[in-house]
């Protein structure tokens, strides 16, 4: 989904709680890696792996010079012939740290997973859960943003909402212009003719 998609879904949603919940959410996730220097861990369950996420939290690494947000996808079970950003396994949860954030999305716990996160948890990694909003999973987290069954968002357009909000800059400062306006202020000049030759 790219970023004109992710405002015109946002234009949608106006006035429901997912706009500030995601936001809420993305600036927790963004404050927690950037103060840290980095060290985000993004995992998921053996049959949910969070490609997609990992996807826009790069491009959004990227496009906001915001290199701490690309985060170390975490597999259950990674081969040895994969690529070495695909080659990260379980173990490297076992070995977070204070100053790591680990990012679990999830549309359900894994007990296995779980032991592990409560280890990196109690070796001072940040915890942030994105999935039902109810478990242990819930329990271990620092902070929570639930996308429960049956909700009118699924937890893959919650992810896009997320790491987009993630990109964006902090709030600014009085007179600074919002997301949107710098949207549209980039599609008027997308569209504009070009200026007459002098």
């Amino acid at each position: 989904m790219d970023a004109v998609r992710v405002a015109l879904l946002r234009e949608v949603l106006a006035g429901t709680e997912w706009l500030g919940a995601t936001r809420r959410f993305a600036r927790v996730l963004r404050g927690s890696v950037v103060s840290h220097g980095g060290g985000l861990l993004l995992v998921g369950t053996a049959v949910y792996e969070p490609w997609h996420l990992a996807a826009h939290l790069v491009d959004e690494a990227a496009w906001s010079g915001t290199p701490e947000l690309a985060p170390t996808l975490v597999r259950h079970d990674p081969r040895p012939s994969d690529p070495a950003h695909l080659a990260v396994g379980l173990g490297r949860i076992a070995a977070a740290r204070r100053g790591e954030t680990l990012l679990v999305a999830s549309p359900s716990g894994d007990a296995p997973l779980l032991e592990r996160v409560s280890d990196a948890r109690r070796a001072g990694a940040v915890i942030l859960a994105l999935g039902p909003g109810e478990g242990e999973l819930t329990a271990l987290a620092h902070e929570t943003l639930a996308v429960p069954d049956g909700s009118e968002l699924d937890l893959d357009t919650v992810q896009h909402l997320v790491s987009a909000a993630a990109g964006e800059t902090l709030p600014p400062a009085r007179g600074r212009r919002r997301f949107a306006d710098r949207l549209s202020h980039l599609a008027e000049r997308l569209t504009a003719p070009p200026p007459p030759p002098w």
